[in-house]
């Protein structure tokens, strides 16, 4: 079921001086962990986030094949092997451990509950990852995609300005969510005059999503919302093969999605949460402890437009929406 893949650092040998011998480069050891998708996409060849992980590690000095070695797993979406997969990852004992989503995190944690570890996903605070943003205060540190409680109004409210006659709308989310997003939006739809009705994945396979998105059919909604778990970006296109084949507007969370062909987004640089990550794994590879790094959350927003996707369901987007774009993809 699961994955792993692994990449050894070389140690390098300076040339020197025979009287004065250079003593090598101090090796380290990171895993990275991620809910799902190939352990292949993490390199500095593959998707735009993890290429700027790795180049920011480059930048700092913290190179793969010379001093680093890096040690790749998915959980292939399958939330119950979750902590499986942790035990398998702290028997290796990394000097830092990268865990994409709050649900590899809090396997990791339980698993070893003072292994170093950088983790992106949502509410450290709630999920009792950290004391406060500013000093988490234990053995985790890394990036909240948690934008602040008025970004899931702002995405519904965005959407009801491109579609105004929509008044029902399909949440695709995951059943490991918090809840909050779901409640935000469902507070955001009284006011707009929107039904949000929540479709959660139970499990992060090409079947499940096809049966979601079956069940979403029958329920004739007007538009779908997306969620901002980082767990279903591997899964992106296929998701925007199946809205588009329901021939629904829809609302994503991250421009990978705009630029793969979604419709809209309203979201975060993922490049820039990227090298946050990599700067706090090179801060602990030289002593810094997690709990005295910040978490870093995102302050700047992007909304996007994919005029082609527009095109192709048939949808007017009104010129006062276009004006507010930040991107407009052609």
């Amino acid at each position: 079921m699961r994955r792993r893949d692994f990449t050894t650092g070389l140690l390098l040998a300076g040339t020197v001086p025979t009287a004065l011998a250079q003593e090598p480069a101090k090796q380290h050891r990171i895993a990275i962990v991620v809910p799902a998708g190939p352990v292949a996409d993490i390199s500095e060849t593959g998707p735009a986030f993890w290429r700027a992980f790795f180049e920011e590690l480059r930048r700092l000095g913290d190179v793969e094949g010379q001093n680093l070695t890096v040690e790749r797993y998915s959980g292939e979406g399958r939330p119950e092997g979750f902590d499986d997969l942790a035990r398998e990852v702290v028997k290796r004992n990394p000097d830092v451990t990268v865990a994409l989503s709050n649900a590899i995190a809090r396997a990791a944690r339980a698993a070893n509950g003072t292994m170093p570890m950088v983790w992106m996903g949502g509410d450290p605070i709630e999920a009792g990852f950290a004391t406060s943003l500013a000093r988490p205060g234990g053995n985790i540190t890394g990036v909240t995609v948690e934008e602040g409680d008025e970004i899931w109004g702002k995405r519904l409210q965005i959407l009801k300005e491109a579609v105004p006659s929509a008044s029902k709308a399909a949440f695709l989310t995951m059943r490991t969510s918090s809840g909050r997003p779901e409640q935000l939006l469902r507070e955001a739809g009284q006011r707009l005059q929107i039904s949000v009705i929540d479709m959660p994945l139970q499990v992060l396979i090409a079947a499940e999503f096809q049966h979601v998105f079956g069940k979403i059919a029958q329920l004739r909604p007007d538009a779908v919302i997306v969620t901002s778990m980082g767990d279903l970006l591997p899964y992106r296109q296929l998701i925007i093969e199946l809205v588009e084949k329901s021939r629904l507007p829809a609302m994503y969370p991250w421009r990978e999605y705009v630029d793969e062909g979604g419709l809209m987004a309203y979201a975060v640089d993922l490049s820039e949460l990227a090298r946050h990550i990599a700067d706090d794994v090179h801060e602990i590879l030289n002593g810094t402890k997690p709990g005295d790094i910040p978490i870093y959350q995102p302050a700047k927003f992007q909304f996007l437009i994919n005029l082609k996707a527009a095109k192709a369901l048939g949808l007017t987007i009104p010129p006062s929406l276009l004006a507010t774009a930040d991107e407009v993809v052609e």
